[in-house]
């Protein structure tokens, strides 16, 4: 297990961003995991620009396997008066990675509220709960998990999850790693015939400018809503361990076989 903050406090840093190793115990097949590609995209971006407004959005790209040495930079597209773009680019031996836009935005003064998003379906997990995490040789070595048993449909993930080493991390990086930690919801459908998946993109909103939870413990849900012709479009949520949403996001994910 390598916790994210040991990749960070290693990185060789320049102006634009930072080079970093990425450890085999964060990979899936021959590139990294996503969450961690994107995490490191994101920290490159707070770097940039250290008097941020909070993250309200983030649009990744998963372009092309990263593995080995990397090289991440970061790029202000725009600043106004209340919102930041910024770009941060991954990329390895073999080329581009993965490109994310983030928005930061401050809060603003509104006549609107208006809140209908779902709460948590499921508890979090007792101090004595049986946990489960992955092996040691994969990314999932570096979370813990915990599976509330609730009925869900037959392209659909809920487990709560949290990063084993989690100290020392920015919180929203914290959640950029661990929110696309589930498989695809159409890994359910293609698992018996073992059928290969990788996500293409990923868009994510953050409904809180400062996430909190307890112990580490988020839930995370991801449902597939049509898996056909090699392609599945998917449905995911965070909330945090009072039950409260914490981020919406949308994932396209190409199905190989």
């Amino acid at each position: 297990m390598t916790p994210i903050a040991d990749i960070l406090a290693a990185a060789e840093r320049h102006d634009a961003g930072f080079r970093a190793a990425i450890p085999a115990d964060w990979m899936q097949g021959r590139t990294a995991f996503g969450g961690l590609s994107a995490a490191l995209a994101l920290q490159a971006a707070l770097d940039l620009e250290p008097d941020l407004p909070p993250l309200r959005s983030a649009q990744v790209a998963f372009i092309g396997p990263l593995a080995g040495e990397v090289s991440v930079t970061a790029t202000r597209l725009r600043r106004g008066r209340n919102a930041a773009f910024l770009q941060s680019d991954v990329t390895s031996e073999a080329g581009l990675g993965l490109r994310a836009t983030f928005v930061f935005m401050a809060e603003l003064p509104s006549a609107i509220a208006h809140d209908q998003s779902p709460r948590a379906p499921a508890a979090p997990p007792a101090p004595d709960a049986a946990l489960y995490t992955g092996p040691e040789t994969f990314f999932t070595g570096n979370f813990n998990f915990w599976d509330p048993k609730a009925e869900l449909g037959a392209a659909e993930w809920l487990r709560w999850a949290r990063l084993r080493a989690r100290d020392g991390l920015h919180a929203m990086v914290e959640l950029m790693a661990i929110g696309d930690a589930l498989p695809p919801g159409a890994f359910k459908l293609a698992a018996e015939r073992q059928t290969p998946l990788s996500s293409l993109n990923w868009q994510i909103n953050f409904l809180a400018p400062e996430p909190a939870t307890q112990d580490g413990w988020w839930l995370l849900s991801a449902r597939a809503d049509a898996a056909h012709h090699g392609y599945s479009s998917q449905r995911m949520a965070i909330w945090n361990a009072a039950g409260e949403p914490v981020a919406e996001a949308v994932q396209g994910v190409a199905i190989f076989g």
